[in-house]
């Protein structure tokens, strides 16, 4: 994220949707009331600042594709639908469950059924960044140590390893990417046309594999668009491209990367969870709020590999979260890359410094291609600089990537 992107209430309709999730994976379980004489199911969010007011994702207690958890979960939609409710999105991989738009009455007959494990509101998700300066992230990734030598050398390119950029759509044609941009997935015009018209998310990609200011100079490019042009998202959208990723990605090597993010959000963590699971690699931001990134989602699930941001003097970027949900840190402020008129931008945040991981952990798959998630994240931590990290902040591990593996 480059100045957070928040997680939660992407610029959506004022429509009551809610996303009933199911179990993505069978190794994932949601526990809820044991029926409704014991309550309705929990409703988590609603009075949050980045709730969509009248958008809901439903998460069902039986998690994975059996044919009892798929038929729980039509049950619950026609149950929404007969209640005037607006069934938006049907999550299979993520978990079990689906997104729609409910009034209260609708609201109430879904939070009255057993078989749902809790109702969570759909948030609003926003793209981190701002402000100018050449690049100098590259330059320090690559050694242990300052001064910065003015050089970046990389022994791996990222060829043969896919890079996932979940975020608002990337320039395909920009010059820096020279053609190594796969068929990716709009959430939010409902194409396979993730154009950026924002330039967070080229950015971002000019970051992890841009044949000038990338990391991972031969990685394959495949955009995911979750937030629109003003850097908004969704719950439901998030959800919809994780899951994506999930049944789309190569059998090959994989890295997402997720500069975005806000506050906790079970159903998000679930379908990243899962994803990992299945076999990508994530690399998510902390959230550029000065504060706890355990308090944030993606960035406080554990499988992830969460980034904090540094300046180039190995401090603690002012508006990096921090805690101990953090991995590492990684250059993340005065970052310059490919923007979306085709020239350049030099912008900070979280968001700017977890593009520097996904690209390393693309280096790190092509030299260990059947590396898992967690071979990436113990492989990156462990070739990080410890203890140059200035203020990093109580709990946060003091360890500066490089690409030094």
């Amino acid at each position: 994220m480059n100045r957070t992107i928040k997680n939660r209430a992407f610029k959506a309709p004022a429509v009551v949707t809610a996303v009933a999730v199911g179990a993505a994976a069978s190794a994932i379980a949601f526990t809820g009331p044991a029926g409704a004489a014991d309550g309705p199911a929990p409703l988590r969010g609603a009075n949050a600042s980045t709730a969509i007011e009248g958008q809901y994702i439903v998460v069902m207690k039986k998690q994975g594709r059996s044919d009892v958890a798929k038929s729980e979960a039509k049950s619950v939609r026609g149950d929404a639908r007969e209640a005037g409710g607006d069934v938006r999105e049907v999550f299979n991989t993520a978990f079990n469950g689906f997104s729609a738009s409910l009034d209260k009455d609708a609201l109430a007959e879904v939070r009255d059924n057993p078989d749902v494990a809790y109702v969570q509101a759909n948030h609003r998700y926003t793209t981190q960044g701002d402000q100018a300066d050449p690049t100098w992230g590259l330059d320090r990734i690559d050694q242990a140590a300052l001064p910065l030598d003015k050089n970046y050398h990389y022994e791996q390119t990222g060829a043969g390893v896919t890079a996932y950029i979940i975020d608002t759509g990337v320039a395909t044609d920009h010059s820096e990417f020279s053609g190594r941009i796969g068929e990716g997935f709009d959430a939010i015009d409902g194409d396979t046309d993730p154009a950026d018209g924002n330039g967070h998310g080229t950015h971002v990609a000019g970051t992890v594999a841009g044949t000038t200011y990338g990391v991972a100079k031969e990685a394959t490019i495949v955009p995911v668009r979750v937030l629109d042009d003003q850097g908004s998202g969704t719950t439901e959208g998030v959800v919809a491209g994780i899951e994506w990723v999930t049944e789309n990605h190569t059998d090959g090597p994989a890295v997402a990367n997720m500069s975005l993010g806000g506050g906790n959000d079970p159903a998000l963590d679930a379908a990243v969870q899962a994803s990992i699971a299945d076999g990508v690699t994530y690399a998510v931001a902390a959230g550029n709020e000065s504060a706890d990134a355990c308090g944030s989602s993606p960035a406080a699930v554990p499988e992830a590999i969460t980034v904090g941001a540094t300046d180039d003097s190995d401090a603690t970027a002012d508006f990096s979260n921090t805690g101990e949900c953090l991995d590492l840190f990684a250059p993340g402020v005065d970052i310059t890359s490919a923007w979306n008129d085709g020239a350049t931008n030099t912008i900070s945040g979280t968001s700017m410094a977890t593009p520097h991981v996904a690209g390393a952990a693309a280096l790190f798959l092509e030299a260990n291609p059947s590396a898992t998630p967690a071979d990436v994240a113990t492989g990156l931590t462990g070739a990080a600089t410890p203890d140059l990290v200035t203020n990093p902040g109580t709990g946060s591990p003091n360890l500066l990537l490089t690409t030094l593996f």
